[in-house]
């Protein structure tokens, strides 16, 4: 019986050891397969992130050609003419900083005398024997203490109006400093604010003198003028542009160099791709005849642009004709110095620009109607002559 027992549980014992392993099996398996599908899904999402990478890397770079190659279009729908009387300043006082000093400093308030000590009979005594003694020995101890608190109260009752005339001392000498301070504050103060009125004023003067000047078509008052006016021209981050004006006064005649920037400082590529196999993200590039269209395309516009500006803010007239030099500060590949190259130079009359509907023109057709002098390789810097351009 008791081998049978004993062979019995061997054989349970077997049986739930090779259950066992065949769970631990089991276990293995199905965690080797939530591992697979998790990197399985791992895997797609990164894809999936580098996919969405690529097309934001395509958006951002649609965006930055739609803008340069709608420099001129940005500027249509808005008036380039600049109110002088809308940049003249208010003047705007911040509030005084210390209004901590405008508050005085509470008065001490009077000290209050205590209620004078009161003698108070003792508790009899217990006991048998002694009891009157004790008794009066007590009350002789209850006097005693009752003199020596009285003395005491007296004292401070007595000491109060020196301490009151202490505290407003202290009090007056607190008053006294923040007053002084307070003064100083206030003369740090509305010497400030007279300064800031001096410079308002003085801007506004400017403003007036400025506008003045204009009216009579003075020379630096009309380069001052159109400054203001090409610094309100917002251009693309990436395409931004400066401008330098010579009025003529007795022709008339404004002279405007256009610096844009130069062909390499403009990207050249076309799209971006990721590309599984090796996890990366490509560019490819535009053509060298894509990215010279477009330097050339954003040249035309940049000089159309600039007449338009400057005839659309002279409401006055001053401004006749526009000669017009575009092109970049840069190293001349012939002499390799630092030089403005002129790519587009143009000469136009008020009258005839202001005929154009610039919404519907093509820039480089634009341009050669009005006897333009364009490169035709303005990425490789092939500069124009200027002296060439006849005023149509």
């Amino acid at each position: 019986m008791a081998q049978r027992t004993a062979a019995a549980a061997q054989a349970r014992a077997e049986r739930a050891h090779a259950a066992a392993l065949r769970a631990s099996a089991a276990a293995a398996r199905a965690s080797e397969a939530e591992r697979k599908q998790l990197e399985k899904e791992a895997r797609a999402a990164h894809v999936e992130a580098q996919q969405a990478e690529a097309e934001r890397l395509n958006d951002a770079l649609n965006q930055e050609y739609a803008e340069i190659d709608g420099i001129l279009a940005a500027t249509l729908d808005s008036d380039d003419w600049v109110d002088l009387q809308s940049l003249k300043r208010t003047v705007r006082h911040p509030a005084f900083p210390r209004p901590d000093l405008e508050r005085p400093n509470p008065a001490p308030a009077p000290i209050e005398v205590p209620p004078p000590p009161v003698l108070r009979e003792p508790e009899p005594p217990t006991g048998l024997f002694g009891r009157k003694k004790k008794l009066e020995a007590a009350r002789q101890q209850a006097q005693a203490e009752y003199w020596q608190a009285m003395q005491e109260w007296t004292a401070y009752r007595e000491s109060i109006p020196s301490q009151e005339a202490a505290l407003k001392a202290t009090h007056a000498a607190f008053e006294e400093e923040r007053l002084r301070q307070l003064k100083a504050e206030i003369a740090r103060y509305e010497a400030d604010c007279k300064e800031r009125e001096k410079e308002v004023a003085e801007h506004n003067a400017a403003i007036d003198d400025l506008a003045a000047a204009l009216a009579y078509g003075a020379t630096e008052a009309v380069e001052e003028y159109v400054g203001i006016v090409m610094a309100n021209s917002v251009y693309p981050e990436h395409f931004q542009v400066q401008h330098e004006a010579k009025f003529d006064p007795e022709t008339a005649e404004l002279k405007l160099s256009v610096v844009v920037p130069a062909p390499e400082e403009l990207r050249t590529v076309k799209a971006h791709r990721y590309v599984k196999a090796s996890d990366e993200i490509t560019a490819t590039q535009l053509s060298k005849k894509e990215a010279n269209d477009r330097y050339a395309g954003a040249l035309h516009q940049v000089a159309l642009r600039s007449l338009h500006e400057i005839f659309e803010s002279d409401r006055q007239g001053i401004i006749q004709a526009v000669s017009l030099q575009v092109g970049p500060q840069t190293k001349d590949p012939a002499t390799g110095r630092e030089t403005f190259i002129p790519l587009v130079a143009v000469t136009s009359p008020r009258e005839k620009f202001l005929e154009f509907d610039l919404s519907g023109v093509v820039p480089a057709a634009t341009l050669q109607h009005l006897g333009a002098a364009v490169s035709k390789n303005p990425s490789a810097l092939a500069a124009v002559d200027p002296a060439g351009v006849r005023r149509s």
